[in-house]
């Protein structure tokens, strides 16, 4: 059956990306006006994030959301069969501070959101560092589709560590020069763990490893924003928060990141993975003694 599914998708990537994005023109019709796949959840999102925008303009993004999330779907096939020269002009990244920072013996933590195309900028990191590159993955149900997957992030040298495996695994690299790519805009698992803060307009728990790693590896953080030009054509760039994350205190480089991640999505609205339920927990008293304020932290 693996052979199968990744003969099958090796065939559907030899195919041109211009006619890829007309395939992409047509699941897109479908995903959006026929199935209108999580369409309620991208509009209370949208709701949210901006309630000082109008209905159409919230559509609006909406539909270019969509768009792009399809885009990034056949690109990541796409991917499977391009070749170096392809991928090139498709990815635009300077990564030269971030490399004069590894070549002084730093350790460096990529922080990044859910924007697309993450899968490009994993491959792009990875082939540009002089260090190895670490990137947390989830492992997909299917073990087809896993292993294809698995394989591809791979491809440029990433070393995947799987998320539930993090922790049990990741002291293989704290006793050496390292760099991990983390998107640190995800829920917790455990709300009572997480740092809470205001993301655009309403309460949402952040994870703390990000963060808290930092702080305790004496690692450099590099904010990385990913940047659709056009269909085909992606910038990534990058802003070095700190080159020594020990000398901020436990909760502030979450708030410069959430900061950062939320003025790149006021920017550019429809390159964020909207369809995911960032805001699904309410913030309640029990979650008090987790809530981040910039102010009281830098007293």
């Amino acid at each position: 059956m693996y052979y199968l599914i990744y003969g099958f998708l090796y065939l559907f990537s030899l195919l041109p990306l211009r006619l890829l994005y007309c395939i992409s023109d047509f699941l897109f019709f479908i995903v959006y006006y026929v199935v209108q796949y999580r369409k309620e959840i991208v509009l209370d999102n949208l709701e949210i994030a901006f309630p000082e925008k109008s209905i159409t303009e919230k559509k609006i993004i909406s539909k270019q959301f969509y768009k792009n999330f399809v885009d990034t779907f056949v690109e990541t096939i796409k991917m499977i069969s391009i070749s170096d020269k392809a991928f090139h002009k498709m990815v635009e990244m300077d990564l030269s501070k971030v490399i004069a920072l590894a070549n002084e013996g730093k350790s460096i933590q990529f922080h990044a959101g859910h924007q697309f195309n993450w899968e490009l900028a994993n491959w792009m990191i990875a082939e540009k560092m002089p260090i190895p590159f670490v990137g947390v993955y989830m492992r997909i149900s299917n073990r087809h589709f896993d292993k294809i997957f698995y394989d591809l992030r791979a491809k440029k040298g990433t070393v995947l560590v799987e998320v539930k495996e993090f922790r049990s695994k990741m002291h293989q690299f704290l006793n050496t020069q390292y760099s991990i790519g983390l998107a640190a805009d995800q829920n917790p698992a455990d709300s009572r763990k997480g740092f809470w803060l205001n993301f655009f307009n309403k309460p949402v728990p952040f994870v703390t490893g990000p963060d808290k790693a930092a702080i305790k590896n004496k690692t450099a953080v590099v904010f990385v924003r990913l940047i659709k030009i056009k269909r085909g054509k992606y910038k990534f760039e990058t802003e070095i928060i700190t080159e020594q994350a020990s000398d901020f205190k436990e909760g502030e480089l979450t708030c410069l990141y959430r900061d950062m991640l939320e003025d790149t999505i006021r920017k550019y609205p429809s390159n964020y993975l909207w369809s995911h339920r960032r805001w699904k927990r309410p913030f309640t008293e029990e979650f008090h003694e987790q809530w981040i304020d910039r102010n009281e932290i830098n007293k």
